[in-house]
């Protein structure tokens, strides 16, 4: 796990699951990608340094297969900004079953686990071999994320950092399971309908189902600006 401590590992024990921490970069017009989903370079060199060192601090890394994709992501803490980095274990949503063999997180330092459904299992283990733990959990169309945290805290993990992107962003939020919303804010515009934002999916209905935040911070970080808020949990 990429926890060094083990203060850290239970920072999620009061909830029962591991703490979730939401991580992303939008442009000021809330954009984290071009239209049609196409990679755009929002954080500066100083935010990237900022998310590694954050991902340093959390036991796993998570993010949706359409990301994987797209992005073809490492899921790392970069020895280049970190020194002596651990190694988070790499978790991916997908219900599809697309993940390639050759994805680059399969590669990178640490565990990987592929969260998919049951139609779907079967033909991930036998795409990924021993290069991915394959989990199905739900029988349904969409991974069942609460199960999906059970078996994290059953596996060590205190606080998990979900990446992306905006579809499986919403889908955590929808669910009452964020506890920190952290956004780096870049100093562009892309504009236009289709390009996707930090939350995406169905979205609220009406107000009574809108997700409230409270501001924890804000800091200047290179030329944007990045905030983090607290995520009050009712009960």
């Amino acid at each position: 796990m990429g926890a060094r401590d083990g203060a850290r590992r239970h920072d999620g024990a009061s909830l029962g699951r591991p703490r979730v921490v939401v991580n992303c970069a939008m442009s000021a017009d809330g954009k984290i990608a071009l239209p049609g989903r196409r990679p755009a370079e929002i954080s500066s060199e100083e935010d990237l340094l900022r998310v590694h060192r954050l991902r340093a601090t959390c036991d796993a890394i998570l993010v949706g297969v359409g990301t994987v994709l797209a992005d073809d992501p490492k899921l790392h803490v970069s020895p280049k900004r970190v020194s002596d980095p651990p190694t988070p274990l790499k978790v991916v949503l997908d219900a599809s079953g697309c993940t390639p063999a050759g994805a680059a997180f399969l590669g990178s330092p640490g565990g990987s686990l592929v969260a998919t459904v049951e139609r779907s299992a079967r033909a991930l283990r036998d795409r990924l071999g021993a290069r991915a733990e394959v989990v199905a959990f739900g029988d349904g169309d969409l991974v069942d994320l609460h199960r999906l945290l059970a078996h994290l805290a059953g596996a060590g993990v205190g606080t998990l950092l979900v990446e992306g992107g905006g579809t499986v962003i919403w889908s955590f939020f929808e669910s009452g399971l964020v506890d920190e919303y952290s956004v780096y804010v870049g100093p562009l515009v892309i504009g236009g309908e289709g390009a996707p934002s930090p939350a995406d999916g169905e979205g609220s209905e009406d107000m009574g189902g809108v997700v409230r935040l409270e501001m924890v911070s804000f800091e200047r970080v290179g030329e944007g600006v990045w905030i983090r808020y607290r995520v009050p949990h009712r009960g």
